[in-house]
């Protein structure tokens, strides 16, 4: 089973809605490029999914 999902930032913030800027915030990204590990679980996954076209996803397994 996945227990952790890397997360980084690919596309600017520019020009998006203020509904992704935070979900992208809340996911502790703030700069491109940056990365982030969150553990996998439904919220986790829902957000991304809202903002599957600015992150890419990996999934690490544990």
């Amino acid at each position: 089973m996945v227990a952790k999902l890397q997360i980084t930032l690919k596309r600017s913030l520019i020009g998006r809605t203020e509904v992704q800027r935070a979900t992208v915030q809340a996911l502790g990204l703030r700069k491109i490029h940056q990365t982030v590990e969150h553990q996998d679980n439904p919220a986790i996954r829902g957000m991304v999914n809202k903002v599957s076209h600015m992150v890419e996803v990996k999934e690490i397994a544990e």
